[in-house]
């Protein structure tokens, strides 16, 4: 079956860099949008940017410039590098897979999810 595992997360200073990572199995990875998502305690649950099948990606406002999305298909894997990390950024990250386009990009049009990791940003 489909697995998204995510790894990579940890404590980081504010300020500090962190590049998370997501493995994909079970799927034939180069066909799919892959996407990054945080969920901060008592918050919803947010994207974070994405990157499609031709690697073109898009950031939410808040992390453009500071946050970079990649992806390595010989390796199914999508990345996400962190840097100038802010302790209101401490959450779960999770990865997210979608085969087919539409219109919107939210929790509800995912696929596929991983189970999350970890990212604390302390002050």
């Amino acid at each position: 079956q489909v697995q998204l595992v995510e790894s990579g997360g940890g404590l980081v200073q504010a300020g500090g860099s962190l590049r998370l990572s997501c493995a994909a199995s079970g799927l034939t990875f180069s066909n799919y949008a892959m996407g990054w998502f945080r969920q901060a305690p008592a918050k919803e649950r947010e994207s974070v940017g994405r990157i499609n099948s031709a690697g073109v990606t898009y950031y939410k406002e808040l992390v453009r410039g500071r946050f970079t999305i990649s992806r390595d298909n010989a390796k199914n894997t999508v990345y996400l590098q962190m840097n100038s990390l802010k302790p209101e950024e401490t959450a779960v990250y999770y990865c997210a897979a979608r085969r087919y386009y539409s219109s919107t990009w939210g929790t509800n049009d995912m696929d596929y999810w991983g189970k999350g990791t970890l990212v604390t940003v302390s002050s």
